[in-house]
């Protein structure tokens, strides 16, 4: 998506009911697609739906969660810090900040040997 997304398309996701309950959702914390479905009161498939969307315009990030039984699944954090629409000169601007979604401990290391330096550090 490019720094100055088109107003309508913005306007448009955040418009949805469901796209603005799981922003919400994952702002406060990390949640699964069941985690989601659960606490905002909608289907899988509905979570997914929104959840493609919404990383269409970057605004919801992705990770995986690391079980100890294999059983890794991916966990969904808002990235959408703020919207501004601005009218100016009969064009409309939309503004969109976006924040970094928290890292785990060694995740930005480039060298794999860094990497589980990092993780192990962390334990």
């Amino acid at each position: 998506m490019s720094e100055d997304p088109e107003p309508g398309a913005v306007l448009d996701v955040l418009s949805d009911e469901y796209a603005r309950s799981i922003l919400a959702a994952t702002s406060v914390k990390p949640m699964s697609a069941q985690q989601l479905a659960d606490e905002c009161g909608m289907s899988k498939p509905t979570v997914y739906r929104r959840v493609e969307r919404l990383q269409e315009h970057d605004l919801l990030g992705e990770r995986t969660e690391i079980q100890d039984d294999g059983n890794h699944y991916s966990v969904y954090v808002a990235t959408l810090s703020e919207v501004s629409i601005e009218l100016d000169d009969g064009s409309f601007e939309a503004d969109v900040q976006r924040r970094e979604p928290a890292a785990f401990p060694g995740e930005r290391e480039s060298d794999t040997a860094d990497r589980f330096a990092k993780m192990w550090e962390n334990l």
